[in-house]
């Protein structure tokens, strides 16, 4: 019976050797970049690092561990198991949802984890098939009740979200009457939050069950109706021969088959204390 490497391996997966988020004006109307040196591909193996964006302060999706310096969470699981099949080692930038895919473009980092596909975004960076799915929602002060995005769309509600994320697109399309408020952080939104300067930050399900977990001074989690389902992938650089985009598609369907994909979620919202049964229900990522 062949392990679990070796399954990989008998896909094809390595080859051989030789969001909406807001981007800046440029960002979105330039053309989108060869990756440096040519194919991606062929530059991790040489170099044999796998450069991937971290974020700090982003559980679960990234942690990282003051005393030691370690980034820990589900995305770096995803990345760690991709350079395991890879035969290389991970390489970590700290960045910000806001900047990685700008990081992607100046050829600091190779992928960044956690992003939605939106076409702005691929006009300049390239994605893979989606690697879960999730659901926006926002966190409530004590006291706000909200059911439906009509209950948010008010002039009185105070909407807060980190500046560069899709979560600021979605609040702009869905609730526009609203009180915008732009943080550069998600820590900075769930601050304002718990000191009722805003009424709800925007997030998603899995960011949301982490800032209530940590902070007891947050209110109710909202899911509001109709519910806006998200994509969530890694982007990638373009580049000429596509060999990386089709391992990593072929990896995403392995592991989303399998189950693994969810594994890897599912332990990181445990290192939090978070069971599945805490989950939005028929939630399905």
């Amino acid at each position: 019976m062949m392990n679990r490497r070796q399954a990989v391996g008998a896909l094809g997966l390595i080859g051989t050797a030789g969001i909406a988020q807001t981007l800046p004006a440029a960002a979105q109307t330039a053309a989108p970049p060869a990756a440096a040196g040519g194919s991606t591909l062929e530059r991790i193996l040489a170099s044999k690092k796998l450069r991937v964006a971290v974020i700090a302060n982003q559980e679960p999706y990234f942690k990282k561990n003051l005393s030691t310096g370690q980034w820990s969470g589900f995305c770096l699981a995803m990345a760690r198991d991709i350079a395991e099949q890879m035969n290389v080692e991970v390489e970590t930038l700290e960045s910000t949802w806001g900047n990685s895919v700008l990081d992607l473009q100046a050829n600091k980092i190779d992928m960044a984890f956690g992003l939605n596909p939106t076409p702005k975004r691929a006009l300049v960076v390239d994605f893979p098939p989606a690697m879960f799915y999730n659901v926006s929602s926002l966190v409530g002060r004590k006291g706000f009740a909200a059911r439906t995005w009509a209950d948010l769309n008010k002039p009185d509600v105070k909407i807060c979200f980190d500046i560069g994320s899709s979560r600021e697109t979605i609040v702009k399309r869905y609730a526009p009457k609203a009180q915008h408020i732009g943080y550069k952080t998600s820590p900075e939104c769930v601050l304002s939050v718990a000191a009722g300067r805003s009424d709800a930050f925007a997030c998603s399900v899995f960011l949301g069950l982490a800032a209530r977990k940590q902070n007891p001074n947050l209110g109710d989690f909202i899911m509001p109706t109709p519910l806006v389902r998200t994509t969530t992938t890694a982007a990638i650089q373009y580049d000429r021969d596509g060999r990386f985009r089709q391992f990593l598609a072929a990896w995403i369907e392995f592991n989303r088959g399998s189950g693994q994909v969810r594994e890897w979620i599912l332990a990181s919202l445990g290192d939090m204390g978070i069971e599945p049964g805490d989950l939005p229900p028929d939630m399905d990522f």
